[in-house]
């Protein structure tokens, strides 16, 4: 091993920490001028309950605030987890909140400090999911509020449908109104952002974008093998060269390597998992299958035969097996996307059986 994996923790704290690494992959993604960035404590009390909340890295920029939070593992509650990351963003801005006096009578001898909350500013909630790519194809996906009617246009299949134009333009241009209204600071909402950045899918597709390169140099760090030949490309540019210092296996202390070797340890426990899970499902499935295909068979024999009917439970089984496991939510993207393919190759060797 050369460099350390970035994608673990620990190292993508110690490279993000840096304000020049992290403002040039913020520059990059987020295709914008970022001229000063301020990096922020990570823990946060929230509340009695939770004693407190934390985030991999979080910074002030002119426009915002931004988390950038990698995601490793596979986790069902993904979605509810970071959407309350991205409500944080926005709720620990209270902190520096300022106040603004308010008169209670006309005499203005009865005076209140409130919170002025205009100064709100935008946030961006950045996800950086390794394997994961719920289900995507795309390099990323991004969330902004939108007014309902939006979602009602674009949902609305009768109107998709109709052949007169002149009705699809008239809901548009009501859904641009309502966007467009900027009373009392309504555009604040679409302003801020939630994306999920799926580094598989970034560095399957090699779109020539500016981000793609960070990507690509985290995939190349998760092999355990990886070596200074692999990394020859990114030399030169002093963000990357930064990150290469950082992660130089030379700087890591016994602590670190320990730490390396329960990641890796854990990971591949559930890859196995993962797999068993697959393996024991479809095989349930098939055993259900055939014994349905029999049962279809034995009605069906005289004319068709019990062969054909074992053999089609056997398909009709793997199918629902198939099926059953695509609905876990926690199945990696790249394994989706396998049970996918194998699904419509069965279904379409039913119908030809048919």
């Amino acid at each position: 091993m050369y460099l350390a994996p970035l994608n673990y923790d620990r190292f993508f704290k110690k490279v993000f920490s840096d304000p020049e690494i992290s403002r040039r992959f913020l520059e990059d993604f987020l295709d914008t001028e970022i001229e000063s960035i301020e990096i922020l404590k990570e823990k946060h009390a929230v509340t009695d309950d939770a004693a407190f909340v934390e985030f991999d890295f979080r910074c002030k920029i002119r426009d915002g605030y931004v988390i950038v939070d990698m995601q490793q593992w596979y986790k069902p509650d993904v979605t509810q987890r970071f959407y309350l990351c991205h409500a944080l963003n926005t709720g620990l801005q209270l902190e520096k909140l300022p106040k603004k006096r308010i008169a209670l009578d006309k005499t203005e001898k009865r005076i209140v400090k409130v919170k002025d909350y205009r100064n709100l500013e935008p946030v961006c909630t950045l996800i950086w999911m390794v394997d994961d790519s719920l289900k995507f194809d795309s390099d990323y996906v991004a969330f902004r509020m939108a007014p309902e009617i939006v979602i009602r246009f674009v949902e609305n299949e009768k109107l998709w449908n109709t052949r007169e134009i002149r009705e699809i333009m008239k809901q548009r241009a009501e859904a641009l109104r309502i966007m467009s209204n900027r009373t009392k600071h309504l555009d604040f909402l679409p302003s801020n952002r939630l994306v999920f950045a799926f580094q598989k899918n970034i560095v399957k597709n090699r779109k020539m974008e500016k981000y793609t390169r960070w990507f690509e140099f985290a995939e190349r760090t998760r092999n355990a093998d990886n070596s200074p030949e692999d990394f020859e490309e990114f030399g030169g540019e002093a963000p990357f060269d930064e990150m290469m210092r950082r992660l130089n296996k030379t700087a890591l202390t016994d602590d670190d390597l320990a730490y390396i070797e329960k990641e890796r340890e854990a990971w591949e426990e559930v890859s196995r998992f993962i797999e068993e899970y697959y393996e024991e499902g479809v095989r349930d499935g098939v055993e259900r299958g055939v014994e349905k295909g029999m049962k279809k068979g034995m009605k069906k024999g005289m004319k068709k035969g019990m062969e054909k009917g074992m053999e089609k439970g056997e398909i009709i089984g793997r199918i629902g097996a198939l099926r059953q496991l695509s609905e876990n939510p926690a199945l990696p993207g790249e394994l989706a996307g396998q049970i996918k393919q194998q699904i419509t190759s069965l279904t379409k060797k039913l119908e030809e059986m048919s």
